[in-house]
């Protein structure tokens, strides 16, 4: 659908306007009308992918010059000029492909999904260059000679002949003041200059000495680097135990990509505390790479946007909206912890990263590295169906093994009343900490307790804007939803019946483990790894000195600590609840359980040191802790798998949810039951609902959902697509389209 970029005509048309060039542009915002018509004016040049400023609705956009024909039906008079042309690298047509791609596999506007590849206003002006100070030709032979105190000559030593230095760097590397600097410039002995850009992205080296690979471990690399010489697409799944050095092995893959003259990606689930990463990274490459995330400040995302533009940043890591970066010429694409659910963008767009970096990396003939010590099913189903590669790692490196897993029975062995932390861990937790080694506490679960009811009367406190119990942050004073973010203070009386003091806390949270585990060991030195007190990556490189250092005895954390780190003195891990995500009847509830445990396990034993795991359990017979137990986690997922595949359960079928929400619920229920009797009939097809959603109220608004189930060969984007249009709904209710839904809250 073409429209011109503003209804309202200009009173008079110039001559020749008629025939003027006409682009469509694409513009970052979520219209349905996709790329809009604009006139190029005579001396304008604006290729395909060119950014450019245009108007729209009396402001001015930046958008993208987008591919197609404009419609040459539409009258000369509804056309605006395009303002100008950026002075910033094209966007490829690789980029415009899979902007494209994702918008139709999502059934989002294109323009939303440009939105993401534009995420750095910034990036689109032109870095000013600074002005400094450099000695002037023959240091001023035709001025008057002036008096050289020796404050003047230190400036002058400290300003080699043709560099170029600020007047603030410049005084500090002499030791005056800036006046000093002012009068040697005063007297023609400086002359101003605009300072060189700052190397901000020094070129990783791939020949820098890296550590040196076990045999299974340069087996594996051989054949990644192998995959990426080809510079073709093609997926390769990296598996191996925690601690088999998977790492190490897939930044050879890296090193080959830079030998090839080409950039590389690679995704972490948590990029902003991935300190002990970079490290490795530094130890393999000789420098930092570049880094996206959300943690950065605006003016470092504008110089990474531009730089990978215009092909300074080789090698990039970050979080999942690094995908939509405007590579040049991307060779690689690694997805670390590919069976992470953080990959997941849940709000806007939403997308997998995991299966977006496949698609991108297809379009881009690039190899692209699927990496998990737990993959995901659909990622092991590629696998077995022959489309994906796999390489295995099946030792740790070095002289560790993998730990000892045990389940302690909590219907057995109850920890005392009001206590969380049975006997049989307190006391391997005693007998670590004598030992002289770090002992790990586990439990995903944030704040001090996770639902605060009344003795008296039974009132339980909640959110009023979502489904959800508020958690008590006793630090804080404060009772918050995890949701929405609405806090209020503790109350001193019920809110329903007035009785004071009868609040009362109900379960653990990470702060009550805190708690409890001060009393038991008192001598013990502590630290909280939760995303409360660990909140971006200066706090995670702290946390990790401090662990690494020896100055921690007993780790408490969140899922926080189960991120890739390596704690070489941390023997024991205690996960105080190891049933918590198993309840609900999510479809991948006992996957996600399986795949979190088991990296958290994996942080224990290290180096000489053997590991040792408990679970604390009430089920321990469940198949989740079987296969930890065991080890066995392959049986795990073979029947996992086969519990699914007979009824089409992903990835053995498709699933799409439609999540229909509105601030009124009778508006809300009218529309997911039209949705309801709109919905495609088809062999091979199932309409699940409408139901209300586990949250039925979240921020406000009360939430249905519908979900489409359908076997594999089957096309359900066309099916959404022709579903959505029969139904017209008032502005007031969303609908929001999940095409592969990880999650069904």
């Amino acid at each position: 659908m073409r429209a011109s970029g503003r209804k309202s005509s200009p009173p008079n048309q110039p001559a020749g306007v008629a025939s003027a060039p006409r682009v469509r542009v694409l513009l970052p915002l979520p219209l349905a009308a996709g790329a809009y018509d604009y006139r190029l004016p005579h001396g304008l040049h604006a290729p395909r992918g060119a950014f450019v400023a245009v108007p729209l609705n009396g402001r001015e956009m930046l958008g993208v010059v987008w591919d197609g024909e404009a419609d040459p039906d539409l009258a000369p008079s509804r056309l605006r000029d395009v303002m100008a042309v950026l002075d910033v690298p094209p966007m490829g047509e690789t980029l415009r492909r899979f902007v494209e791609w994702v918008a139709a596999y999502t059934l989002s506007p294109p323009g939303a999904v440009l939105r993401m590849a534009m995420s750095s206003p910034g990036a689109f002006t032109p870095p000013s260059a600074k002005a400094g100070w450099q000695r002037a030709p023959s240091e001023g032979r035709n001025a008057p000679d002036p008096r050289m105190t020796p404050a003047r000559l230190r400036v002058m030593d400290a300003l080699p002949p043709g560099e170029v230095m600020s007047g603030t760097a410049l005084a500090e590397a002499a030791g005056v003041s800036p006046a000093v600097v002012r009068g040697l410039a005063d007297a023609g002995l400086l002359v101003p200059a605009l300072l060189p850009e700052d190397d901000l992205f020094p070129a990783p080296d791939p020949e820098h000495p890296g550590p040196t690979l076990l045999p299974d471990q340069a087996a594996a690399a051989t054949r990644l680097r192998e995959k990426v010489a080809e510079r073709r697409f093609g997926v390769t799944l990296l598996t191996g135990v925690t601690g088999s050095g998977k790492t190490e092995v897939y930044l050879d893959a890296v090193a080959e990509c830079l030998r090839r003259g080409r950039q590389a990606l690679v995704l972490l689930p948590e990029i902003a505390l991935s300190a002990q990463w970079l490290d490795r990274f530094r130890a393999r490459f000789g420098v930092a790479p570049a880094l996206w995330h959300s943690e950065l400040g605006s003016r470092t995302r504008a110089r990474t946007w531009r730089a990978v533009a215009e092909g300074g940043v080789q090698v990039l890591v970050g979080a999942r909206s690094a995908l939509f970066l405007p590579f040049p010429d991307l060779g690689l694409i690694i997805v670390d912890e590919e069976h992470e659910t953080a990959f997941k963008q849940e709000d806007g767009v939403v997308y997998h990263a995991r299966d977006m970096a496949v698609v991108r990396a297809r379009l881009s003939q690039a190899s692209c590295i699927l990496v998990s010590a737990t993959p995901s099913l659909e990622t092991l189903n590629n696998v077995e169906a022959g489309r994906y590669d796999h390489v295995d790692l099946p030792q740790r490196h070095g002289a560790a093994g993998m730990p000892g897993v045990e389940a302690i029975d909590l219907r057995q062995h109850a920890p005392e009343r009001g206590r969380f932390i049975a006997p049989p861990l307190i006391e391997a937790i005693r007998e670590t900490l004598a030992r002289g080694e770090q002992a790990m506490l586990f439990l995903n679960r944030r704040g001090y307790a996770p639902l605060t009811l009344c003795r008296a009367c039974g009132h339980r406190m909640r959110c009023p804007n979502c489904t959800a119990w508020l958690v008590e942050h006793r630090a804080q004073r404060r009772l918050q939803c995890h949701h929405c973010g609405h806090a209020e203070p503790i109350p001193p009386t019920c809110p329903e019946c007035n009785a004071p003091g009868t609040l009362t806390p109900v379960g653990p949270g990470v702060e009550r483990v805190v708690e409890e585990a001060t009393e038991l060991f008192p001598d013990a030195r502590r630290i909280v790894m939760a995303s409360d007190t660990i909140p971006g990556p200066a706090a995670a490189t702290a946390a990790a000195d401090s662990i690494a250092n020896r100055q921690v005895d007993l780790i408490i954390g969140t899922q926080i600590v189960a991120k890739g780190w390596h704690f070489p003195h941390l023997t024991l891990v205690g996960v105080v609840d190891a049933d918590l995500g198993l309840a609900g009847g999510d479809l991948r509830a006992a996957e996600r359980t399986l795949q979190l445990l088991h990296q958290v396990s994996g942080r224990a034993g290290r180096a000489e040191a053997p590991g040792r795991v408990l679970l604390q359990t009430f089920n321990p017979d469940h198949p989740v802790m079987r296969a930890l137990v065991s080890g066995d986690l392959d049986a795990f997922m073979a029947e996992e798998a086969a519990g699914r595949r007979p009824g089409h359960w992903p990835p053995y079928g498709r699933l799409a949810a439609l999540i229909v929400s509105a601030e009124d619920e009778r508006e809300a229920d009218r529309a997911a039951r039209d949705l309801g009797l709109a919905a495609p009939r088809a062999e091979g097809v199932e309409i699940l609902g409408p139901a209300p959603a586990p949250l039925a109220l979240l921020r406000g608004r009360h939430r249905r959902r519908l979900l489409l189930k359908a076997r594999k060969d089957i096309q359900i984007q066309p099916l959404l697509r022709d579903w959505l249009a029969r139904v017209k709904l008032p502005n007031s209710v969303r609908v929001q389209v999940d095409v592969d839904p990880v999650g069904f809250l």
